[in-house]
């Protein structure tokens, strides 16, 4: 049985993680969150503080789950708990001899490549277009900077679609075909969460998760490879006709390079 540290323990992601380790007794859980709950220690990860550092002690694995989480979120909006959190989260780790982190990453860095045709790999080039796309990318080289000094694995999971509650394919998804190309179960969540502790050394590494879905560009053989990952389950887009008309909005979109950065420019939506 490993301890594990689960920061963000009360969202989404965690929420369902938290659940699954609780019914099945995997493990000993150590939980965060920034408003402390039953059996959930409050910590503000923007700001060190050793109240909250000091519960990575004797924790074999961290699955740091924290963040600003909306794709519309502001550079200030994500610099703290995206970016200050994640980098405060890698040093509690690293002081306290933590050798395996899991940072939830996301599909976003890839967004450049909606309307390409190519498969996307961990070693496509990063295409963000939002600040929260750039903080998740800056938390995953954070994290190749903490596995090559501590020698400690990171794993960077860019994860996919996957909303609140029972979480079922379909148009509803949001962001058209390309939302749901993205799906990813609560099943097939939770059981790479299972692999995440239990595989063996990876050094550092980013792994596409996403569901096994029909169509979909995201290679996730790598995931299968390292985390053991066998996704059960898989959807192809339902095309109606709102999605077609969001694929056909978003296509039309006038992308100028480098307007993005401006958080106070027109919101992009990817």
């Amino acid at each position: 049985m490993a301890r594990v540290l689960i920061t963000g323990a009360a969202g989404n992601l965690g929420g369902k993680l938290v659940a699954h380790w609780r019914e099945t007794s995997a493990h000993e859980l150590v939980l965060l969150d920034r408003v402390a709950g039953p059996g959930i220690h409050a910590a503000d990860i923007a700001a060190y503080d050793a109240g909250w550092a000091r519960h990575f002690a004797g924790v074999d694995t961290v699955i740091h789950l924290a963040g600003q989480i909306s794709p519309a979120s502001t550079w200030a909006q994500v610099h703290g708990p995206n970016i200050v959190g994640t980098g405060n989260v890698l040093r509690a780790a690293r002081s306290e001899g933590v050798g395996r982190v899991a940072f939830a990453s996301t599909n976003q860095v890839m967004g450049g490549y909606r309307f390409r045709t190519e498969t996307i790999g961990p070693q496509s080039p990063p295409l963000p277009l939002n600040p929260y796309a750039v903080s998740k990318l800056i938390g995953e080289e954070l994290g190749r900077a903490f596995a090559a000094e501590t020698g400690a694995d990171f794993i960077a999971l860019r994860i996919g679609n996957i909303w609140p509650g029972a979480n079922l394919p379909g148009p509803d998804l949001g962001i058209g075909s390309w939302g749901q190309e993205m799906w990813l179960s609560n099943r097939d969540f939770l059981a790479c969460m299972d692999g995440v502790v239990s595989a063996a050394p990876t050094g550092f590494g980013i792994f596409n998760l996403v569901s096994d879905n029909p169509g979909m560009r995201w290679d996730i053989a790598p995931t299968r490879r390292a985390l053991g990952y066998a996704p059960r389950d898989g959807a192809a887009p339902v095309m109606s006709p709102g999605v077609i008309a969001e694929d056909e909005r978003a296509r039309g979109a006038v992308l100028v390079p480098g307007t993005w950065l401006d958080q106070h420019a027109r919101r992009l939506e990817i």
